[in-house]
């Protein structure tokens, strides 16, 4: 019975320090593009998933620490994290030209859930692809639920004109974290 209560209380200690390097990692996002613009070339989507990197760290962290995966499938989990970052960007980019004539909350909220949707959508398909990602679509959805919910926070990014701080990184980054936690050690269970 002990045993079962420490695990528990190990369990959830790890989704604390994981939320927290969510929102570690969503804090230094914004502040990225400050640090790649002092270097010089590369394309716009090269530099875009440079921007990444603090959120594919921790997203490596998850991935070794919450299943059995090796430390290539890891690797890879941050790098389909960049590339997911990209797309997700791009997604919200197109959604805010399709919604043109609308209110400008309307257009970001539409694009938050765009990119929120496209972004835990990429990263949860492509790690369940991973050797020891669960291949249960269901246990991906809160995953994919959360990241989209989360992405409307792009609203709020907005009406407070924030530039070198978000609301929307550290909560979608740490929300999407823990969810990413949850799943890969549940998955180790069945």
């Amino acid at each position: 019975m002990t045993e079962a209560v420490a695990a528990d209380n190990s369990s959830r200690n790890n989704l604390l320090l994981i939320a927290a390097g969510g929102l570690l990692s969503g804090l230094l996002t914004p502040l990225t593009p400050q640090l790649i613009d002092k270097f010089t070339g590369g394309s716009g989507n090269l530099r875009m998933a440079l921007v990444a990197v603090p959120f594919a760290v921790l997203v490596f962290f998850v991935v070794r620490r919450c299943s059995a995966n090796p430390v290539w499938a890891a690797l890879l989990a941050g790098i389909v994290t960049m590339v997911a970052f990209v797309c997700a960007v791009n997604a919200a980019i197109w959604i805010d030209l399709q919604a043109y004539g609308a209110s400008k909350m309307m257009r970001n909220v539409l694009a938050g859930l765009a990119g929120g949707f496209v972004g835990a959508g990429l990263m949860a398909l492509a790690i369940a692809l991973l050797p020891a990602g669960p291949r249960d679509a269901a246990l991906w959805m809160r995953m994919l639920l959360t990241g989209t919910l989360a992405g409307t926070l792009m609203a709020v990014d907005s009406a407070l004109d924030l530039d070198l701080t978000s609301v929307l990184y550290p909560v979608w980054q740490a929300a999407v974290a823990v969810r990413l936690a949850m799943v890969l050690q549940r998955g180790t269970l069945t």
